[in-house]
């Protein structure tokens, strides 16, 4: 039933992309993944330097991205064998600086640029004394004007055309029958840590675990096939969730978030719905805070495919609105009665991820990781199962209902 209803810069080169090929070194175990052991920021008159610290000697790859300014470093696939949430502050150029993996295979670094800045230097250090290999990076204060120009001789030489992110999504198995399919997504991920929640723990972990024991209550009924869009630390931009969602042919979408605010005082769940007017101010800055994930995962928008129509006038964006609609006043109903709420629950704004014209979509802020009771609730096996619980009812209801409505 359910199938067939879904219808900086080197001034003497000026290249657009640097790398070094660095030999690799005895001493890590054969076969080990590479470790990044340290990220260190220093100033020395007008240059800001930043190192980072390797158990061996690797690859790289380093590129700029403006508006904002920011400089990205790829590396392969390591082990950020780092104490921290995934971010950091910065110094002189650099105003602060996040790591994790953002694609199977590759890993990054990406600094965040207090201005233009230019990549004067980029070289290896050998282990010497207490440090073991180091990637360094010296960075001066440049025009924004010379800035622009060398993201754009980078666009050209890596060609005009929009590129799309890999999609790396586990092959799908027969038809079982024709379970409803659920995907769950984790908010943030990788290079994007999402808010650092009093406790000190970052969303990106948060959610993971909240959505994966969704996904377990949800498979324990045997009633759905359900699929998280991560189920690790990587990053995902939200095109790619919201491919991913199709891929699976998917008749719902739930993206699972844990925000902070300046208030702590304030806790409890909220869910959201698409709407290109948002219901109020909070709603509206929290999609203009979420739909910058791409920014924040180091993502060159100018190069990717156009974004999903912002006008939303075609029948099928405007009937999975309305399902999604559907959907947010079940889980608001069960959130209720076994979960701390906010007045006003189900509020609405323009959030990208929930732009799916076919998918019905929702966003869950299960909580503030701003709030200490919100914190510690949601990262306790307690919380998690209170949240799964009125989701899975809430789902539940939702197919329950299918038939006597527009479906």
């Amino acid at each position: 039933m359910c199938r067939a209803l879904r219808a900086m810069m080197v001034p003497a080169l000026m290249l657009a992309t640097f790398a070094v090929a660095l030999f690799g070194a005895a001493g890590p175990a054969l076969g080990a993944e590479p470790r990044v052991v340290g990220l260190r920021v220093g100033e020395n008159g007008d240059r800001t330097r930043f190192v980072i610290d390797l158990d061996r000697k690797l690859d790289a790859e380093v590129f700029t991205l403006a508006d904002p300014y920011r400089l990205v470093v790829n590396l392969p696939e390591v082990t950020f064998d780092i104490t921290g949430p995934g971010q950091a502050d910065g110094r002189g150029l650099i105003r602060e600086y996040r790591y994790g993996l953002f694609k199977p295979g590759t890993s990054r670094v990406v600094l965040d640029l207090a201005g233009p800045a230019t990549l004067d230097k980029f070289f290896t250090l050998s282990p010497s004394g207490r440090y073991g290999y180091r990637l360094v990076f010296d960075l001066t204060e440049t025009s924004r004007q010379a800035f622009i120009d060398h993201v754009a001789e980078r666009r050209a030489q890596n060609g005009a055309g929009p590129r799309r992110d890999p999609v790396q999504v586990p092959a799908m198995g027969a038809d079982d029958g024709g379970k409803p399919v659920v995907v769950i997504d984790p908010g943030h991920g990788g290079t994007d840590p999402g808010t650092i929640g009093v406790l000190g723990r970052p969303e990106k972990t948060v959610v993971l675990g909240i959505a994966k024991t969704i996904r377990d209550r949800l498979e324990k009924s045997g009633r759905y096939e359900v699929h998280l869009t991560r189920d690790r630390d990587i990053f995902h931009s939200l095109r790619n969730r919201i491919r991913i969602a199709h891929e699976h042919q998917a008749d719902l979408f739930i993206s699972v978030h844990a925000d902070a605010l300046d208030n702590r005082n304030v806790r409890g769940a909220t869910v959201y719905t698409l709407s290109e007017t948002a219901s109020d101010r909070e709603a509206a800055a929290l999609a203009r805070k979420e739909n910058k994930a791409d920014l924040i995962g180091g993502i060159d928008l100018n190069t990717e495919a156009p974004e999903v129509a912002p006008i939303l006038i075609d029948l099928a964006q405007r009937r999975s609105m309305n399902q999604s609609a559907r959907l947010a006043s079940f889980l608001v109903g069960e959130l209720k009665q076994r979960h701390v709420v906010r007045t006003n629950t189900h509020r609405f704004a323009g959030f990208v991820v929930l732009k799916s014209p076919e998918v019905p979509s929702i966003l869950l802020e299960t909580g503030y990781l701003s709030n200490p009771r919100d914190a510690r609730l949601l990262e306790s096996r307690n919380g998690r199962a209170r949240v799964a619980e009125a989701v899975a009812r809430a789902v539940d209801s939702y197919f329950d209902t299918a038939n006597a409505t527009d479906f």
